[in-house]
């Protein structure tokens, strides 16, 4: 069986594949009530992990700390990188482990997909546009550990261009053309893709977004006015436990959820969070208002996006995910789009039935997707006098697809140094002069010993970086690979020696950070 899944900030969603048709898989609760998403809930009381709908169930009960949005911590986060939950630390990539095996046991045997024993389930995964290559391995790695067989990843806004490509008259049989900004705002991030669109074959032009927007921030403005209507001080807001926050922000949300663009007054039962306070009301007008400038800054990121590209203009602007359903998207986009905003008429599933499709080898789309951000590493110049930046693979760089092998990109040089000192990064633009700007991620440094004797030494940090003429006569070879999902690795090794080693590129070190900040910490559940 195959299935693609979104797995989103505040709900993971899936599509099966059947036999042409892609339907959205149905999950049964345990307080018996049918639901077409499933909660990425994580519960701790002690020693005890809940996860999905067991979590669910136990929010607001004393003792219960209950965290959502786990996918924001991804994007920071290492394979041994931790986050707190009830005083007790836990590592990301063993929650998101074990969240990925309550889904597939949901999927088995609490699901509308059919029983078909003991076959595989493979799934087709879907990211953000801008996630880097540590979200993506996370995704990929804790899918496979809980026993999914993963098909591959596609970025969120690509799937849904690949739905929209489905069923739209815009690609009609003979090969006919047209440009489609995909505007997927989420619960926790908001990503644009430009599309061009073709008969059963769609290419991507180019990603952007913001990794931290989303429908959890339009929660929390709810959740502040509702505060603030209510007169609670600082002091009661900071006496609120973790649990109370967490059923503070999920009365919001539905109350979100629940818009129209007819409502005038926004009711906000507080009595849920504590006995003693009371029904509030909050003016939609102003919701909207101290939303808009998160709805602006997304506006911008489509504006430089079509300048980038405006040698030919966009057909559609076709607006998916969760977030977008708050009433002043559609008509902020409207304000500057005019007709040719299309609101997808599966909001919060297109991503899901875009990556079923895209599972499904018999439905004839193919996808050309590509590199989204620049990956290179900083290299010594003019004999140790100076730094440039050397572009492994360009933004815009086209990814192969699922079965092709990977892309490579080889440099050889003769060593100047005891030991190569290899500092990698990801940024998402390129000053004119080559050097990186915007939003860059410092990658894990790695050492290779050019000298044969220091081939045996565990510690090269701790060796010093010296000039030698001893390893001049050596050549050196560093091939890069990126396969279909974005995944990186480089095999350094010295020609003249045959010493080599291989090394998985992302950030892997040990030593990482919490990653939950004070404000969100407070208001996971």
């Amino acid at each position: 069986m195959k299935v693609g899944i979104d797995f989103g900030t505040t709900r993971v969603v899936a599509a099966a594949v059947d036999r042409g048709n892609y339907p959205l898989v149905n999950f049964e609760t345990p307080d018996g009530h049918v639901r077409d998403w499933f909660p990425p809930l994580i519960a701790v009381h002690g020693e005890t992990r809940m996860y999905g709908w067991d979590a669910w169930l136990v929010q607001g009960q004393p003792g219960w700390t209950i965290i959502r949005s786990l996918k924001r911590c991804l994007k920071d986060a290492g394979p041994d990188s931790r986050i707190e939950i009830g005083g007790q630390a836990f590592e990301v990539r063993q929650l998101l482990q074990e969240m990925m095996a309550a889904l597939r046991v949901q999927l088995r045997e609490h699901s509308s997909l059919p029983d078909d024993g003991n076959k595989p389930l493979e799934a087709m995964l879907g990211v953000p546009a801008n996630a880097n290559s540590n979200q993506r391995f996370l995704t990929t790695e804790a899918a496979r550990e809980a026993g999914f067989e993963v098909l591959g990843l596609l970025n969120e806004p690509s799937a849904a261009a690949v739905e929209f490509a489905q069923r739209d008259l815009i690609v009609r049989k003979g090969g006919s053309a047209g440009r489609l900004l995909v505007y997927d705002l989420g619960g926790g991030t908001f990503d644009a893709s430009l599309i061009e669109l073709a008969d059963g074959e769609h290419s991507i032009v180019a990603s952007d977004g913001i990794p931290t927007l989303g429908g959890d921030d339009f929660d929390e403005i709810l959740t502040d006015l509702a505060l603030d209507a209510a007169g609670i001080s600082p002091d009661e807001r900071d006496s609120l436990s973790a649990a109370e926050w967490f059923v503070l922000l999920d009365e919001c949300r539905e109350k979100k959820e629940a818009l129209s663009p007819n409502t005038r007054k926004i009711t906000v039962d507080l009595e849920r969070v504590r006995r003693n306070w009371r029904e509030v009301s909050v003016s939609a007008n102003e919701f909207y208002e101290q939303c808009r400038p998160l709805i602006e800054s997304t506006r911008r990121v489509v504006d430089e996006m079509l300048a980038e590209h405006h040698e030919r203009p966009i057909e559609s602007l076709y607006v998916t995910g969760g977030g977008s359903e708050l009433p002043p998207v559609a008509r902020i986009l409207r304000e500057n789009y005019g007709r040719r905003v299309k609101r997808s008429a599966y909001m919060r599933s297109a991503t899901a039935i875009g990556l079923a499709i895209r599972a499904d080898t018999q439905s004839g789309c193919v996808l050309r997707d590509r590199f989204m951000r620049n990956f290179g590493l900083w290299r010594e110049a003019d004999e140790g006098h100076g730094i440039v930046f050397d572009l492994v693979f360009p933004r815009g760089t086209e990814l192969p697809g699922p079965k092709q092998p990977p892309l490579r990109s080889v440099r050889s040089y003769q060593p100047a140094h005891n030991v190569g000192h290899f500092r990698y990064l990801e940024c998402s633009r390129l000053a004119q002069d080559g050097r990186p700007v915007g939003e860059i991620t410092d990658w894990d440094d790695i050492r290779f010993p050019f000298d044969p004797t220091l081939q045996e030494k565990t510690d090269l940090a701790a060796v010093s970086v010296l000039r030698t003429p001893t390893t001049s006569g050596f050549v050196v070879e560093e091939t890069y690979t990126c396969d279909s999902s974005g995944n990186l690795a480089v095999a350094i090794s010295n020609k003249s020696t045959g010493y080599g080693k291989k090394f998985r590129l992302g950030r892997w070190s040990e030593k990482q950070p919490k990653i939950v900040s004070r404000r969100s910490a407070k208001r996971s559940a």
